[in-house]
């Protein structure tokens, strides 16, 4: 499937010019000096005159191609600025800044330099937004100002001046988001397409980065998670893209792993009759755990990460470092109120969430599998869905199942799969090779090939999971544990096909040698 054809539509508003309707029409890639052009134009405006735009209720519509659509009866109005509306902000920025340049050069008054500008600044930002900026530029200008209070702070000797080898910004890296409305091409999903997200055997090789996002927009609504957590839809698109974009184009742990994993997740739900078994705060969880668990991903596993000393692994002091990095983007993400999906859920209950994601994503590290099992095969005989250690037990397994699922799949969904996790293990054993660094067999392109990988991980790993989890829910052995055991049979035939023909170049290699020995 493609990317729908409307993205690539003109755009049209209505003008209010003198009394008449005037109607606009400009391209979705127009940059916003265009607009701002064609719509002087369009209302009888000299070029080049400083304008903004209001609808019907005096509101300020931003202008650029993401502008909301209007209609012939609620038109938008564009009036120009005076000189003086322009004048006064550029004037009291200068003026502060003029006077703080001043103050700088008074060394030995540092301490009442720092207060004073820090109550002008706050001044400042108080009347920024009382003029009613858009939330970007309101962005930009405290960002400015973080950035000013730093340098304050660095002269009168802070944190800068810290001879420790790692400074982690207060900060950290700032998750990508949209501030506008999302244009991502709406999909009515067919009956069809519906009916086989519940599945595992959903062929994800064939869907485009939008019509994974619709996908999972439409697993959230159908589970009646948007309606029990009170999201805003929009709120839930924007967080979706901003899922996607802090996903690396790793050849392995991108936005398409991503969205296997969270298709798995929402198939075991429905395959298991999940929602008769947990309440839906439990199923948000599993579902928003499943999007957020690998988020950027740097492509290197822990173990790198350790042997190398990394600064994920200083920060989180060895201790999962990759799965503590996803906890942190993913609600690093979810503080931004533009992204914020669970806004309306009361402060202790959205504790409970946040803990409830966190235990998920970090049972990802493989690192715990055996413990993790273990714990599961002690409980699962006598399994008690109204023990909170079980039901949390249970969902632990249920995401490191989905993270580790592409076996489950048909053998042309999940054979790609194999060849991308072996490009990025490449990766990182060539890398460690230059850095002088162990590299695990299973890794090294030397000694590895695609039978050997999967064989002992299908083995010793996946089925014994998924049978375990099989005894609780019976009726995954058709859809998933019998597809396990098949794989497992191909790998092993390959393996023999493998071996034959090594051999058979063995005893070939060595008649050459002897017939010339002869000779």
């Amino acid at each position: 499937m493609g990317s729908s054809s409307s993205s690539y539509a003109p755009k049209a508003i209505y003008l209010d010019v003198d009394g008449k309707v005037q109607k606009v029409v400009f391209s979705r890639y127009c940059s916003p000096c265009d607009i701002k052009e064609l719509l002087c134009s369009s209302s009888n405006i000299p070029r080049n005159t400083a304008i903004m735009m209001v609808d019907s209720e005096g509101s300020l519509v931003s202008i650029d191609p993401t502008m909301p659509i209007n209609s012939p009866s609620s038109l938008y109005k564009v009036v120009p600025l005076s000189t003086g509306q322009l004048g006064e902000k550029e004037d009291m920025f200068q003026n502060v800044l003029s006077q703080v340049a001043e103050q700088f050069s008074k060394a030995f008054r540092i301490n009442e330099l720092k207060t004073e500008v820090t109550n002008r600044l706050a001044m400042l930002e108080k009347r920024v937004e009382l003029e009613g900026l858009k939330v970007v530029e309101i962005e930009k200008c405290k960002k400015d100002l973080r950035k000013l209070r730093d340098e304050m702070t660095s002269r009168g000797g802070g944190r800068a001046n810290c001879p420790c080898r790692y400074n982690f910004p207060d900060d950290g890296k700032k998750p990508n988001a949209r501030r506008d409305v999302p244009s991502y091409p709406k999909y009515t999903l067919s009956r069809e397409t519906i009916e086989a997200l519940k599945k595992p055997t959903f062929d994800v090789w064939h869907w485009e980065h939008n019509e994974m996002l619709s996908c999972l927009e439409y697993m959230f609504q159908d589970l009646g998670l948007v309606k029990e957590f009170n999201m805003n839809p929009i709120t839930l698109k924007r967080w979706l893209l901003a899922i996607q974009e802090n996903y690396r184009n790793n050849p392995f742990h991108n936005f398409r792993h991503c969205f296997c994993v969270s298709q798995v997740m929402y198939g075991m739900i429905n395959l298991c009759n999940l929602q008769e078994k947990l309440t839906l705060t439990d199923l948000g969880v599993l579902m928003t755990a499943a999007v957020c668990h690998d988020l950027d991903h740097p492509g290197y596993n822990n173990t790198y990460q350790i042997n190398a000393r990394t600064e994920l692994a200083v920060r989180y002091n060895d201790i999962s470092p990759l799965e503590n990095h996803h906890c942190a983007v993913a609600f690093q993400i979810l503080s931004l109120p533009e992204c914020n999906i669970f806004a309306n859920v009361e402060p202790e209950a959205y504790k409970q969430i946040r803990q409830a994601i966190i235990t998920l994503i970090l049972a990802t590290d493989m690192a715990r599998h055996g413990e993790i099992l273990d714990s599961f095969k002690h409980k699962v005989d006598n399994f008690d869905f109204t023990n909170e250690e079980h039901v949390i037990c249970l969902k632990m397994v249920l995401i490191k199942c989905c993270d580790i699922s592409n076996e489950v799949r048909p053998t042309e969904v999940a054979e790609p799969w194999v060849d991308c996790l072996l490009e990025e293990y490449f990766m990182q054993s060539d890398r460690e090779k230059c850095e002088g660094l162990p590299v695990a067999p299973f890794m090294d392109r030397d000694k590895v090939t695609k039978p050997t990988a999967q064989i002992g991980f299908i083995k010793f790993v996946l089925i014994p999971m998924f049978e375990t989890i099989m005894k609780l829910f019976p009726q995954i052995e058709e859809i998933m544990v019998q597809p396990l055991r098949d794989s497992r049979d191909h790998y092993e035939e390959l393996k023999q096909i493998d071996d034959a023909m090594t051999e058979a170049q063995k005893k070939k290699t060595e008649s050459m040698s002897l017939g010339g020995k002869k000779k």
